[in-house]
């Protein structure tokens, strides 16, 4: 584990490297409490931090109020380093936001016990964030494709929709349905189905800018919302998805599975007025109605808004043979 020591004294600072170096910590040394302060705001910065009380630029209670004004997670165990004894003088320290205190010239076994309680606060911490990540996924994420759930792009969809209409930016919105899957359930199990599912998902994503959006919208169907997309955009992002999914076939269990998808695209401009995600989504499932009566694995548009008609898209299509 990593910790963090601040001390003015040269002496001290070596004393305490070399004594926390032979107990298996990973030191990180400042020697000002600019420096500490500038260190214990990094990403990844040590969970533990040694301050001494007086030191340049910064004391170690004014680091201790700085760090806990931002309420940073996870969060930094701090133990001051001080020659003060007096109560009042413990409590200023403790109000500032120290965990704990260890008086000058340190004790190695109080030290060890001191920062042993320390990393079990900050291991507990760690877990306690991991778990309520984990939690966050599952109300969040389609627990087999990792995208995000229904729930959770048709409310990202709203989020891009009132975005638009207050920046005037364009979206284009995406609805992809495998075709006949069926089938690869039906010839070769519902595992089978899954694996194919995952696959497709991980193909799209691949394939998707840093900033679009997947959601699995239910059963084989994903939606997909592309940020700043016109029509134009919208199409040429849902060719290069359609070519990316049906690239080759899928293996599972040693098994070539072929797999396209039909893609319905629509394209909201909002023009300062946020389209209807009902709406937007009924044109885009239109779309896909279209794709899947032209032959499958293809891209169809319709224009979103009959007053404002956006150009029609020549796209390239594919024929599944039946």
């Amino acid at each position: 584990m990593k910790i963090l020591i601040a001390d003015d004294s040269i002496v001290s600072r070596h004393l305490l490297e070399a004594t926390l170096h032979s107990w298996g910590y990973d030191v990180i040394s400042a020697c000002d409490g600019l420096e500490a302060l500038d260190i214990l705001q990094q990403p990844n910065a040590p969970a533990l931090a040694i301050l001494d009380w007086m030191m340049p630029g910064l004391t170690g209670p004014e680091v201790c109020k700085r760090i806990r004004q931002h309420a940073r997670e996870p969060y930094t165990y701090i133990l001051l380093l001080t020659s003060k004894s007096l109560k009042e003088d413990l409590i200023e320290g403790m109000e500032a936001g120290a965990d704990d205190y260890v008086t000058k010239p340190f004790d190695r076994h109080e030290l060890q016990v001191r920062l042993r309680a320390g990393k079990r606060l900050v291991d507990t911490q760690a877990e306690l964030l991991a778990a309520r990540e984990a939690l966050r996924e599952q109300a969040t994420r389609d627990s087999l494709t990792h995208t995000w759930n229904r729930n959770s792009i048709l409310e990202m969809l709203g989020r891009e929709l009132a975005r638009g209409a207050r920046e005037n930016a364009t979206l284009g919105v995406v609805i992809i349905d495998l075709d006949r899957f069926k089938n690869v359930n039906d010839h070769h199990g519902h595992l089978a189905g899954d694996a194919v599912l995952r696959e497709a998902a991980r193909r799209i994503q691949s394939a998707m800018r840093q900033y679009d959006s997947i959601g699995r919208y239910g059963g084989e169907e994903f939606l997909i919302l592309l940020p700043g997309c016109d029509a134009v955009n919208s199409v040429s992002q849902a060719e290069r998805l359609r070519k990316q999914l049906a690239q080759s076939d899928m293996r599972v269990d040693d098994t070539a599975i072929s797999i396209t998808a039909s893609f319905g695209v629509t394209a909201v401009a909002c023009g300062g007025l946020a389209g209807c995600s009902e709406d937007v989504i009924r044109k885009a499932d239109e779309a896909l109605y279209l794709a899947k009566k032209m032959g499958r694995n293809r891209v169809e548009f319709l224009a979103y808004s009959p007053e404002t008609p956006l150009p029609e898209i020549a796209t390239e299509s594919e024929t599944v043979a039946t």
